[in-house]
């Protein structure tokens, strides 16, 4: 007999980014081991916070998938800069996992991804109501890298999170973290858990590790969120690239139209691509420029490993684990968080000599010998089934 199973999430495609390129490759493993997997997520809107054109108008849809079906629920979508209005539509979204949690028939076994909160805390508690077995998937450390961010304050509402985030961890019957931090913050709340070290590691093949040209200009590429963590627009009126370096820019997100009209010399801005076709532009570049505003705890930027296993050096702006990681593994360059002088002597200085420290060839082969997407995947699928 087929094994069901639930998975809820805030994001997924055609969304782009981590969390939602995290959660469909949850999806697609779990079918491919043999579940019956229903995703259950809003109705796409990130990270434009409009619904996207071809579901307008849309209360729900369902879809079918290789691994089972996707059901997205109705979500009233923004992006707004302000707190209460990006709350009332995470509560919307929750108002729709009540709905269908009440009305259709769901598995026993349910993987939550926390944040945001308001989600996590709503899945977890009719989840706990149902006496559903509840894995949940954690992601980032809301509301501390709020606090860590400055998108939040100390204060009543603060507490409230924190609260929520306790009685998550504490309903959980198996926690998933993406790094070694965030199941340490995990630990001091809750240090009888059941705890899953789960990387965003991504499962795609490499075909071309795409040779440079010697003695050409050195070209950084940025791809991703374009938002307030990672700090782009600011690193970049903050830098300038000599004739020989060039910084190659990608994604969107809040500052997307600022980079659209943003003009400096050496610096290029191309807009948001598909993941496929991303690949394949990514091969033209010498360096993945990995960044952060802040060191933000439990924070371990995916890009690590998406560059890296394209066989991308990492230029690494963003301070904590993900650090340690790049050493580690001998996968780039680590600048302390905004250290700025230093980041700009590394790009005045960089040359043919420099990158030849870290070859495409083999920073491919460390990342994937390390970050082994397959046998992640099977020894949660074990932790899961014994749940």
């Amino acid at each position: 007999m087929q094994k069901e199973i639930l998975i809820i999430s805030n994001y997924f495609p055609p969304e782009k980014g981590a969390a939602a390129n995290r959660i469909s490759s949850l999806a697609e493993a779990m079918g491919a081991a043999g579940f019956n997997v229903t995703v259950v997520c809003p109705l796409p809107n990130y990270p434009t916070g409009q619904v996207f054109r071809e579901y307008r108008g849309k209360l729900s849809a369902v879809e079918s998938a290789s691994f089972g079906k996707i059901k997205r629920l109705w979500i009233w979508p923004s992006n707004s800069a302000n707190k209460f209005v990006r709350l009332l539509a995470m509560v919307s979204f929750s108002f729709s996992l009540i709905l269908y949690f009440l009305f259709a028939k769901t598995p026993k076994k349910v993987v939550i991804q926390y944040s945001p909160v308001f989600v996590g805390f709503t899945a977890v508690w009719i989840g706990r109501v149902l006496s559903k077995k509840i894995i949940l998937n954690v992601s980032d450390l809301w509301p501390l890298a709020g606090l860590e961010m400055g998108l939040l304050q100390e204060g009543t509402y603060y507490n409230l999170l924190q609260k929520m985030e306790k009685f998550c961890y504490r309903n959980a019957d198996l926690i998933l973290g993406q790094s070694e931090e965030i199941l340490q913050h995990i630990s001091n709340i809750e240090n009888e858990k059941a705890l899953f070290l789960y990387r965003n590691i991504p499962d795609f093949e490499v075909y071309s590790l795409g040779e440079r040209s010697p003695f050409a200009e050195i070209k950084i590429v940025y791809a991703g969120l374009l938002g307030m963590a990672q700090g782009l627009l600011g690193i970049c009126q903050r830098l300038s690239f000599p004739k020989s370096v060039s910084l190659h820019i990608y994604g969107a997100g809040p500052e997307a139209e600022k980079f659209k009209v943003f003009q400096k010399n050496n610096i290029f801005f191309y807009g948001e691509f598909e993941r496929e076709r991303l690949h394949i532009e990514l091969q033209k570049y010498d360096i993945a420029f990995v960044p952060l505003v802040k060191r933000i705890y439990g924070s371990v930027p995916s890009k690590i490993f998406e560059y890296s296993r394209l066989g991308i050096p990492i230029l690494y702006f963003a301070g904590g684990e993900g650090g340690e990681i790049v050493k580690t593994e001998s996968l780039g360059w680590v600048i302390p968080v905004n250290d700025f002088e230093a980041l700009q002597d590394f790009i005045n200085n960089i040359s043919e000599l420099e990158l030849t420290r870290f070859p495409k060839a083999t920073v491919s082969q460390n990342s994937m010998h390390t970050f082994n997407f397959k046998k992640q995947f099977a020894a949660l699928i074990t932790s899961i089934e014994n749940v």
